[in-house]
């Protein structure tokens, strides 16, 4: 791939059209086809997006670590960083969400739901999640990102292939039509091994439950530990045919 110019343009005054932002996702791919034998690094792929993006590029970021935002603030400083406050996280992710806003170049912007988890509970019962996690996600993860996202270009996930089957085919780079906005993946390739490392290497805050059997962390009463040989987010929704919360699907 040809390397990409690291200085951020000025912001388009006006959100670019769907062509216009779904033709700079074609060139990325077109450009990544055109060597098949090296897929572009995750510096890499971070670069390009800050370029392209400047100021109206988001990352999306559970708080698991802190990897991801320290990654894309190199190229793209100040960038904002939604954390989906759902009112049922662990104490450890808050922890480190406090530590990333504290530590990083970056502005955490804390995403809400409509509702408290009181008004939930008094609108749909108590412990919604143990009855119908889908709509528990769906209204107090998908869709207050759903109102925030258009106020971007693109946004930037942490979303890795090996993490399970349903992710094992994730782009680096492509259209996201559910929210309509460009979606980056910077991490697709990387394993858990690789995660920590840049952790370990660039000293960036990593949530204590990674090394407590949580490879993959969500809301407490929905997140257990994960057992030798399941897959990283085999302890997400257990007991439930539930994969994923819908935000990447």
């Amino acid at each position: 791939m040809t390397s990409v110019p690291l200085a951020t343009p000025k912001v388009p005054r006006r959100r670019r059209s769907e062509a216009e932002l779904k033709a700079l996702v074609d060139d990325f791919n077109e450009t990544l086809a055109a060597d098949p034998e090296h897929e572009p690094t995750a510096h890499e792929v971070a670069a390009w997006a800050a370029f392209h993006f400047g100021g109206s590029i988001a990352v999306a970021c559970s708080m698991a670590d802190a990897v991801l935002p320290h990654l894309v603030s190199r190229y793209a400083p100040g960038v904002d960083v939604l954390f989906l406050d759902t009112g049922y996280h662990f104490s450890d992710t808050l922890v480190t969400r406090a530590i990333v806003a504290e530590d990083l170049p970056v502005t955490v912007v804390d995403v809400l739901p409509r509702q408290t988890v009181a008004e939930q509970d008094a609108e749909y019962g108590p412990r919604l999640h143990e009855r119908d996690p889908a709509l528990c996600c769906r209204l107090r993860k998908v869709e207050p990102l759903a109102r925030t996202l258009p106020a971007y270009e693109a946004w930037v996930t942490g979303v890795r292939r090996e993490e399970s089957p349903t992710r094992s085919d994730t782009p680096l780079v492509t259209w996201d039509d559910k929210n309509g906005l460009v979606k980056v993946n910077p991490l697709a390739a990387w394993d858990f091994d690789e995660l920590l490392a840049y952790a370990a290497e660039h000293r960036v805050e990593v949530n204590s439950l990674l090394s407590d059997g949580y490879p993959s962390i969500g809301c407490e009463p929905c997140t257990r530990r994960v057992e030798p040989g399941e897959d990283p987010r085999a302890g997400r929704w257990a007991g439930f045919a539930k994969t994923e919360c819908g935000l990447h699907t």
